[in-house]
């Protein structure tokens, strides 16, 4: 209220001057009172046009968006030029604010992998995240305010959208068919709604994958108990010579052993599975390890094949040896038990130009047609059934080795081709390879012979 004091002074003493000359011009011209009323309407008017003047500038300023401070005037006008100025400093800094957080908020949103996108009452698209926008196909930009039925158009997606309640979230292929999606929807504000969309390929595939895990462990173990149970009641219920109880026995064992070994390798993997990883500065010589390898290759064997190996000295791995020993243990009794006898079975270890060692297992075998390739590590997956079974195998081993050298930090690369043989090669980054130093060349003294 600074400002009053001043103002009311400046009209009283205009109304007084006006006034007061009014009278003197009025006296001149025979009518004061007349003349009076004139000039204090003149001084009143003054003062009018100077507010005028005053308020046209300042909404001179507010209507050209408030460029720079607002008109420096003395008084009424300057202060309310002051007080408006603040106001609009004080509004824009905190829009400046809020903008801030909600491009914090979306940026988080962004960051998600989850997808998010958020729909009007009439199901138009406000906002959509760019993982949503590449689950459903979308352009985040050019789709905005677009109907999204218009553009996400399955029949599954339509239906759960016009739901009430939506209590349950559903699961659904993603529109370009290259995998699954999980959708929840729930409903905000005025009729507006909130879509979250997570890929649960791989889920859906892990979990499609467990119960075929155990479909195959319940028919593996089944198998040798229905013989092993046959087997039982043949010996409890009939009269048998020595002979057949002979085989019955040795045919039972076989069963037992088969159970023994399908167990073994499933505890086997859950170790694998539920331990730390090896350390890294835990070192094995590699040419005891692959010769040891060779030998139980040698023994399995029983002088029908060729077993080679191929060990530089002095090379050593950080691993597990234990592991890394029934990897490529389980490589090579692969190719002893896929190799017609008179093959050749190879173990070599060399070092690559990246810096990565290699560990492989070749034969001259049976081969693998090259559509089973990238399952053929799979728990239980098996080119040929009957095969397997003859020859002893239970299905886990190639499963086991790419658990272990992924363990490592490595992966397994398989080359096969039917009738020509198979080259499987453990791969093992440079960190866990140490390679002996070179030994320096002493030179010979100057002067000798």
């Amino acid at each position: 209220m600074a400002w009053f004091l001043p103002r009311l002074l400046a009209s009283i003493v205009a109304l007084t001057l006006g006034g007061a000359l009014g009278v003197l011009a009025g006296a001149l011209l025979k009518s004061p009172a007349i003349g009076a009323v004139v000039g204090a309407g003149v001084g009143v008017g003054l003062m009018v046009l100077r507010d005028a003047l005053h308020a046209g500038r300042l909404m001179n300023w507010l209507r050209d968006g408030q460029p720079g401070d607002a008109p420096r005037d003395t008084g009424l006008w300057g202060e309310l030029g002051y007080r408006m100025e603040r106001a609009l400093r004080q509004r824009d800094q905190a829009l400046a604010v809020e903008h801030q957080r909600l491009a914090e908020f979306l940026s988080a949103i962004e960051a998600s992998p989850n997808g998010v996108m958020l729909l009007d009452a009439e199901d138009h698209i406000v906002w959509c995240s760019a993982v949503a926008a590449d689950h459903l196909c979308l352009d985040a930009r050019r789709d905005l305010l677009q109907p999204v039925t218009n553009l996400v158009r399955m029949p599954a997606f339509v239906a759960y959208l016009q739901e009430a309640g939506w209590r349950e979230p559903i699961i659904l292929a993603a529109p370009d068919g290259t995998g699954m999606l999980q959708m929840v929807m729930r409903g905000y504000g005025d009729g507006q709604k909130l879509v979250i969309t997570q890929d649960v390929t791989e889920r859906q595939r892990a979990e499609a994958m467990r119960r075929d895990f155990v479909a195959n462990v319940s028919h593996e173990i089944r198998t040798p108990l229905t013989v092993l149970a046959g087997f039982v009641e043949t010996m409890a219920s009939l009269p048998l010579t020595s002979s057949e109880r002979s085989r019955v026995i040795t045919l039972m064992q076989q069963q037992a052993e088969r159970m023994q070994v399908l167990v073994a390798d499933l505890l086997q993997l859950a170790q694998l599975e539920g331990s730390p990883r090896p350390p890294p500065d835990r070192w094995t010589p590699l040419a005891a390890l692959l010769q040891r390898v060779a030998g139980d290759a040698r023994i399995l064997s029983a002088g029908r094949h060729q077993v080679s190996v191929e060990a530089p000295e002095g090379v050593e791995l950080a691993c597990l040896e234990t592991e890394l020993l029934s990897a490529v243990g389980n490589l090579a009794n692969n190719a002893v038990r896929y190799t017609p006898a008179g093959g050749q079975i190879h173990i070599a270890w060399r070092m690559r130009a990246d810096g990565f060692g290699e560990i492989e297992v070749r034969d001259t075998g049976i081969g693998v047609a090259r559509e089973h390739l990238p399952r053929l590590a799979e728990r239980f997956y098996r080119v040929d059934g009957s095969r397997s079974r003859d020859t002893g195998g239970t299905g886990l081993g190639l499963s086991i080795v790419k658990h272990v050298v992924q363990r490592h930090g490595g992966t397994l690369e398989i080359d096969s081709e039917p009738g020509k043989g198979s080259r499987f090669r453990l791969l093992l980054p440079a960190g866990r390879v140490r390679r002996p130093a070179p030994v320096p060349r002493l030179s010979e003294p100057a002067g000798t012979a």
